[in-house]
């Protein structure tokens, strides 16, 4: 299907609305929200001489459509609904034929706020954070109540194992989050009765009003499996946004749990949650890795998805600080050392000179001007990425060689070879080396990606 842009959906989703409604529909105010890592999402009013709606539009992008996932979505908001789980009130879909062009839904906008770093500073929402982990906790038992026989067939299957065969199909070795698929392979649960899974259930995709929380979002990832993966999800420290507070950066676990158990009437243990909240970070980081995938691939060439490639290191860091392997740090962000001067044959401004120039441009001109919402967003991802360049053309070449030598010290040849020891347990005897290669390149990574990351607490 060719791509829609404003003026065609707009003329499509009249037509829509049209029939739909019975009575002539007026589109208005029409435009793409920022967000929406996997789908787009636009707002509208639908106006007739009776009655004006604003209505959000979640459609798949047209170059990557799929048919199955839309409907089954629009079951899951119906079941949820009937479940007593706020989520908006469904309005319509369909396949794209109808010239919107591609799976789509149609819903009522709710009011309210996803942005999780206006959610978790701004004191206007300190009494929808107050008791909202508890309150969490009761509708997560609310969706894992559900039966999944009232469901369409949902995808299911080993969670682990699953986890890892995503990573290694791009096989990539990582010695990071090896060490942590070897923790959960050791350590983990006796599975609990399969559910229905969110699977995205975190900050960013839970619409707050003044008194809490007003909606439910973004059921695409729901899956049957160990309902505790969506409390263990909610805990994951890329949802804290930066807050402190273990669950979703406002709230702490004993309040989820506490809230889970007054409407599931059981409690899951710390323990069982830990394991959950481990997972879900390994998991966050394979998301990462296939949402650079999109760009890399050419499938969606997307700055914000290239810049997912380089957040994976964030969920290694995080993972070996939940697990007690490492500890924050800070390090001298390169960007404020002064680069040695510039060689060879051409003329300043240096590389390094022109991605800060071209950075600058993007911050002053985009991010803080005028433009709409979501290029300030992107023009944001870009000026970061321009960042990430310059660190890594700074110490790049050290930190390759650093690296080396210690691999050289495990008589490792390279990433690959300490994966595979690591796997094989052949290295055993020297663990405690083999976490200081393992921390020590994650601290390199995170030093050119985003090295303020490596001084946040763990909780």
């Amino acid at each position: 299907m060719t791509d829609q842009l404003g003026p065609d959906l707009s003329t499509a989703l009249t037509t829509v609305l049209t029939e739909r409604w019975g009575e002539p529909v007026k589109v208005t105010d029409l435009h793409q929200l920022a967000g929406g890592a996997s789908r787009e999402i636009w707002s509208l009013r639908a106006e007739t001489a009776e009655r004006q709606r604003r209505l959000v539009l979640r459609r798949d992008p047209p170059t990557a459509p799929r048919d199955r996932s839309m409907t089954l979505e629009a079951a899951l908001l119906t079941a949820a609904a009937d479940a007593g789980v706020p989520v908006p009130a469904l309005r319509g879909g369909g396949d794209g034929s109808d010239g919107v062009g591609s799976p789509y839904l149609l819903m009522d906008h709710v009011d309210g706020e996803t942005i999780p770093r206006r959610l978790l500073r701004e004191a206007h929402w300190e009494r929808a954070r107050t008791g909202l982990a508890a309150e969490l906790g009761r509708v997560l038992a609310r969706i894992h109540a559900i039966p999944l026989t009232e469901l369409p067939e949902l995808d299911g299957g080993d969670p682990l194992a699953r986890l890892r065969e995503a990573h290694e199909a791009f096989d990539e070795p990582r010695p990071a989050l090896d060490v942590v698929f070897r923790w959960l392979a050791e350590h983990r649960p006796a599975p609990r009765p399969e559910g229905l899974v969110h699977g995205d259930f975190r900050m960013g995709n839970l619409m707050l009003g003044a008194d809490g929380l007003s909606a439910v979002l973004d059921w695409e990832l729901a899956h049957r499996g160990d309902p505790l993966e969506d409390l263990g999800w909610l805990c994951v420290k890329a949802w804290r946004f930066g807050a402190a507070a273990p669950v979703g950066g406002f709230g702490d676990r004993d309040e989820l749990l506490d809230g889970y158990a007054e409407v599931a009437g059981w409690r899951p243990s710390a323990d069982e949650l830990r394991w959950w909240e481990v997972y879900g970070t390994a998991h966050w980081a394979v998301i990462c890795r296939q949402q650079a995938e999109r760009h890399l691939g050419g499938t969606e060439p997307s700055v914000e998805m290239a810049v997912l490639g380089r957040r994976i290191c964030e969920s290694e860091h995080d993972a070996l600080l939940a697990l007690g392997l490492t500890t924050p740090v800070r390090v001298t962000d390169p960007l404020d050392v002064t680069p040695p001067a510039s060689t060879g044959p051409h003329d300043r401004p240096s590389v390094d000179e022109l991605l800060a120039a071209a950075g600058g441009f993007l911050t002053a001109e985009v991010v803080n001007g005028d433009a709409d919402p979501r290029l300030r967003f992107h023009a944001r991802v870009a000026a970061n990425a321009l960042a990430i360049a310059r660190r890594e053309l700074r110490v790049g070449p050290a930190q390759a060689a650093a690296h080396a030598e210690r691999l050289a010290g495990l008589r490792c040849a390279d990433d690959r070879a300490l994966v595979a020891a690591i796997r094989d347990g052949s290295l055993d005897a020297r663990w405690d080396d083999v976490l200081d290669t393992v921390r020590a390149l994650s601290t390199a990574k995170l030093t050119v990606a985003n090295p303020r990351y490596l001084s946040q607490p763990a909780s």
